[in-house]
């Protein structure tokens, strides 16, 4: 018999120890209390699994952005790989918690190899299990991480000219972005242009990259010598760390190289912000995007599953 209800005071931010994996322990306990600190869950939104026994068997967490009230993901999903019916009581019960309080659908990702904070070791069993409760893999994804050097970044592409999001106002972004969306090669986006069309796709990519930390002088386009736009650079802070946000290249403008330029120039603005390290993602089968990552020093730390479940 599995019970699921939510975390007590005493078992935060704790929840589940590994004995004899101090470091596992140590890092899940600081991403939790950061995650509290910063408003991305709540005490209730922490989900705990015991036995008959009243032994503590499993947990979950719901995320979201700071200062939304509506969970958008799940984090620290942890289940005995021989215990599905735990893990199935989990889910539904971080399900319906997500759903009363006016969610959609919920998230979750797993990065392999495992790692910290959540270390999700056996990638492939939990892929099961998430899928045996109803969630769908929804992007195969490619993840970048750079440590930014104490010398000198690679210079700005010279042929490009770049203007801000303080200057132009959002408008010529979003008009970008649709243009973007009508091909791309990330899954999740097709998604979004075949469910909201192209420009309604590009508002809420816009809408939701802004609701991460940013500054509207970090947002910019950049211009080819002919006067139109060929790359969109979106860098801003999640939560945990700089990351790239958005960046991609006008179909009239591939081919140039200007990939690599629009990675590097995301980079020189968050690391002129003070980011020591910062992350980036693609789609795996954006080849052109991961190799452009990889040219400006990024190295792929990881893979990572992005699953979803309607609820």
């Amino acid at each position: 018999m599995t019970f699921v209800r939510p975390a007590r005071p005493d078992e935060l931010p704790a929840l589940i120890e590994h004995p004899g994996d101090p470091e596992r322990n140590a890092a899940t306990r600081a991403y939790l209390t950061q995650l509290l600190d910063s408003a991305c869950t709540r005490p209730e939104w922490c989900l705990v699994a015991e036995d008959g026994d009243g032994r503590l068997t499993g947990s979950v967490v719901l995320w979201t952005i700071p200062g939304h009230e509506v969970p958008l993901a799940l984090v620290l999903f942890e289940a005995p790989e021989d215990a599905p019916e735990t893990a199935a009581a989990l889910l539904d019960a971080a399900a319906a918690k997500a759903g009363e309080l006016g969610a959609k659908d919920l998230e979750h990702v797993v990065d392999s190899p495992a790692q910290a904070p959540q270390f999700q070791r056996n990638p492939e069993r939990r892929g099961e299990l998430l899928r045996a409760s109803g969630f769908a893999a929804i992007r195969d994804g490619r993840r970048f991480s750079l440590q930014v050097p104490a010398g000198a970044l690679p210079a700005d592409d010279a042929r490009l000219t770049f203007r801000s999001l303080a200057e132009l106002g959002p408008e010529p972004f979003v008009a970008v972005l649709a243009e973007l969306l009508a091909d791309t090669a990330d899954a999740r986006l097709a998604a979004d242009v075949q469910e909201h069309g192209a420009r309604r796709a590009a508002e809420l990519l816009f809408e939701e990259t802004a609701e991460l930390k940013h500054e509207p002088a970090w947002w910019e386009l950049g211009y080819d010598a002919d006067g139109t736009v060929a790359v969109i650079s979106l860098p801003a802070e999640n939560p945990s760390v700089p990351v790239i946000g958005f960046v991609g290249v006008a179909p009239a403008h591939r081919g140039k190289g200007y990939a690599t330029s629009v990675v590097i120039r995301g980079t020189r603005v968050l690391a002129a912000a003070g980011a020591t390290e910062i992350r980036g993602d693609c789609d795996a089968a954006n080849v052109a995007m991961a190799k452009a990552f990889e040219r400006a020093g990024y190295v792929n730390f990881a893979d990572r599953l992005e699953f979803a479940r309607t609820l």
